[in-house]
């Protein structure tokens, strides 16, 4: 398996809903977890992601719900849309639904469909689909 160069740990309050949601719902797939740490390493496509149970070795300071504030992390994906129904099926109400954005990168406009949603501790993740470039 190869690691990516920065992979983000996110502390969880309970590894196991953290799992069942990130699986289940989100489609992430297990890599290899320690069980006896509480500790899973997710991927979904290129993206790689690690969680964490709260266990007061990572901590800076108090943690509350929603947790991550001030972050997102953005996840690209194929067919945003289909990706909406699927956890919408599952009772994932998006933080905010399908929009639209266009962003500026090196003189190259990129056209990007996006959803936001929250995990169970409040994280915010950004799923998106990259439509076409100007």
């Amino acid at each position: 398996m190869r690691f990516n160069q920065l992979v983000p740990e996110l502390s969880v309050s309970d590894i196991e809903k953290s799992k069942r949601f990130y699986t289940d719902i989100l489609g992430f797939q297990i890599e290899y977890e320690r069980v006896e740490d509480k500790f899973a390493f997710l991927s979904l496509g290129e993206a790689q992601l690690m969680i964490n149970e709260i266990n007061g070795h990572w901590e800076t300071g108090k943690l509350e719900y929603p947790l991550g504030r001030g972050i997102n992390f953005q996840i690209e994906i194929d067919h945003v849309e289909e990706f909406v129904a699927r956890i919408k099926e599952k009772g994932v109400v998006p933080f905010k639904d399908i929009f639209t954005s266009k962003y500026r990168c090196d003189g190259v406009s990129y056209v990007e469909k996006e959803v936001l949603i929250q995990d169970p501790d409040g994280y915010l993740l950004r799923f998106s689909e990259t439509l076409e470039e100007e």
